[in-house]
């Protein structure tokens, strides 16, 4: 199939394709004598398996580290991480310790904001509340 039918039956755009193959997260595929792309079932699914990972928060840096190893996620998804320590779970618990410090630096953030706007502004489905303790200029909001 042709790069826009690899595309739409993976569940995503022609781009895509194309960066993830600049990436090395695709080996390139065949071309047909007019020098269009070739893809086939095993490249959509690799496809699809490179999306659920982004979509989890993986960056396509973290998957291209463990490039040589998505064949292995196409084949059996339960593969991630704990039965192979060391394909995926280094991969999972940097990108887990990014989040996590994003997390707390936004978490900071908010609470300053919410100091310097002279209230407490919390967000009530927020797990986090406003404690006071940010010293800070008064906004009049």
């Amino acid at each position: 199939m042709r790069i826009g039918e690899a595309a739409a039956a993976a569940g995503t755009t022609p781009r895509a394709l194309r960066l993830y193959e600049a990436r090395g997260l695709l080996r390139p595929p065949p071309r047909t004598p007019s020098g269009q792309r070739e893809y086939g079932p095993a490249e959509v699914a690799r496809v699809r398996v490179i999306r659920t990972l982004v979509a989890l928060g993986l960056t396509l840096e973290d998957l291209r580290r463990r490039a040589h190893r998505l064949d292995l996620l196409v084949q059996d998804p339960s593969a991630c991480c704990d039965s192979r320590p060391g394909e995926f779970s280094d991969v999972v618990a940097d990108r887990l310790a990014t989040l996590d410090a994003e997390i707390a630096r936004l978490t900071h953030l908010r609470q300053g904001l919410a100091a310097a706007a002279g209230g407490p502004h919390d967000d009530p489905a927020s797990p986090t509340t406003h404690n006071g303790s940010m010293p800070g200029p008064e906004l009049e909001c």
